[in-house]
């Protein structure tokens, strides 16, 4: 017996878009099936005529809940998931990955396990963690990696520099390229992967030093600080460690053209490498720190050039560079992320996760021709095949988690803030779009519908991971 059918719509399936009817037991997809076939008695029946019905999007890159680094004398945290996982259901997202920081003294499993504490109970999605290697760790923290991929958190981020200047108060981030070798070789050999935050240590900081001297310490610079140079020098540099030690890598928020063109170059000598971007880098450009609220859609790195944007588009429709759209999710209010104005002090990432799967539709669907089941990979599947969660997760087919997003295109809206569910502020606002989900099915469980979130903070699981060996040996997505 069924408990739910998705009956009417427009079907994105792993073998392609039809009109198929989907029933739910459970929490699972039970059957995909000819329209008007299936049995109705007992269970609910959601039309999603002119609809398009897809898998549960997947957001890879959030930071909730997290220490924020930009003003280091009054230190704060991002809002939680108890907060931002509304935005989440809302906006179509029904995963998420999150980070957990291991840093000189402590040791990876006692941290995991506090992270995963903080999220029980909390979240409207479901969710898992990347484990964040941080500062000068000793080499028993390395060690450790072997065990955790053993018990479901196979990947492992690294920054190779500091995205904001020394401070005294200011933990570091960066991992310096001797022990990124060392956790090359770790994930290499226990079928983990590398994410990394690729930018050049010496010229970060030495922007900052020299712009600092010279008095160009407004935020509009934060583009001539974190370059297309930096980017380039940092994924070129990853890539030939990657090569050495057979290790699968995935640099986070791709922002220049130069970074698109290295793993486009490494894919084509089927290294397993892969790419994700941001849906600010494609929508907005570094002229935009210039305008009233500009800073609202800065991440780290910075947006760059509308030579930058349509390399970026390009690497997400063609996929020959590009896997999967993401946000950096760092959600704050409207003051906090406003208050820095310096390239030394402004707070990166924004409220943007509720958002990505109607801009991707509308930016990408809609403006640029990009295929419905291309939107699938890029929003959920590509994220599931490369982080170990298909086809439990990314997928509408029997025996995957019943997460389903109905998109309607006939939405059509200039975004307001009552459109938001998570902070006083969105950096989407006044964005026109064509296309918006209206309904989140969560492993069986209507979590939100019309706008309005109706699922509650027990709904979210942690998910074990294991990534596939083809992904960690070739370009699978």
């Amino acid at each position: 017996m069924l408990d739910l059918i998705v009956a009417n719509g427009v079907v994105v399936t792993p073998q392609g878009a039809g009109a198929w009817d989907v029933g739910v037991a459970g929490e699972r997809i039970a059957v995909v099936a000819a329209p008007g076939t299936l049995p109705i008695e007992g269970a609910r029946v959601i039309d999603a005529a002119g609809r398009v019905v897809v898998p549960g999007g997947i957001d890879p890159h959030t930071h909730l809940a997290h220490p924020i680094m930009s003003h280091p004398d009054e230190p704060a945290v991002t809002m939680g998931p108890e907060e931002d996982t509304r935005g989440m259901a809302a906006g179509g997202t029904t995963t998420h990955i999150d980070f957990c920081y291991v840093r000189p003294g402590s040791d990876i499993v006692p941290v995991l396990e506090q992270r995963a504490a903080r999220w029980k109970g909390n979240s409207h999605v479901d969710y898992a963690f990347h484990v964040t290697l941080a500062g000068a760790l000793p080499l028993r923290v390395f060690e450790q990696m072997a065990e955790v991929i053993q018990g479901g958190h196979p990947s492992f981020k690294v920054f190779t520099t500091n995205v904001l200047p020394p401070h005294e108060k200011r933990a570091g981030n960066r991992l310096d390229f001797g022990r990124v070798h060392l956790a090359m070789e770790q994930v290499a050999a226990h079928g983990g992967l590398m994410v990394v935050h690729g930018e050049d240590e010496d010229l970060v900081q030495w922007n900052y030093e020299r712009f600092i001297a010279e008095g160009r310490v407004d935020g509009t610079n934060l583009h001539l600080v974190h370059t297309k140079l930096s980017e380039l020098l940092a994924f070129q540099r990853t890539v030939a460690l990657a090569r050495a030690t057979g290790a699968g890598v995935y640099f986070v928020h791709t922002s220049a053209r130069e970074g698109v063109e290295t793993i486009a170059a490494a894919r084509a000598q089927g290294l397993p490498v892969y790419g994700e971007t941001l849906h600010q880098y494609c929508c907005f450009t570094a002229e935009h720190y210039k305008t009233p609220r500009g800073f609202c859609s800065h991440t780290y790195p910075s947006l760059k050039f509308p030579e930058d944007q349509r390399a970026l588009w390009g690497g997400l429709l063609d996929g020959g560079a590009l896997s999967t759209l993401a946000t950096d999710e760092y959600p704050t209010t409207l003051a906090l992320k406003l208050r820095g104005r310096r390239i030394d002090d402004v707070t990166g990432g924004n409220v943007g996760a509720e958002a990505r799967m109607g801009i991707a539709w509308t930016e990408g669907v809609v403006k640029r021709g990009m295929s419905r089941e291309r939107f699938v990979d890029v929003t959920s599947a590509n994220a599931a095949r490369i982080f170990g969660l298909y086809p439990q997760k990314g997928a509408i087919a029997p025996g995957s988690d019943a997460d389903l997003v109905l998109m309607d295109p006939a939405v059509r809206k200039t975004l307001a803030r009552e459109d938001f569910h998570v902070s006083d502020y969105s950096p989407w606002e006044g964005w026109e779009v064509t296309g918006w989900p209206v309904l989140t099915v969560l492993r069986g469980r209507v979590i939100a519908e019309g706008g309005r979130v109706t699922g509650s903070l027990a709904d979210g699981q942690w998910l074990s991971r294991r990534i596939a060996p083809a992904t960690l040996a070739r370009p699978a997505c």
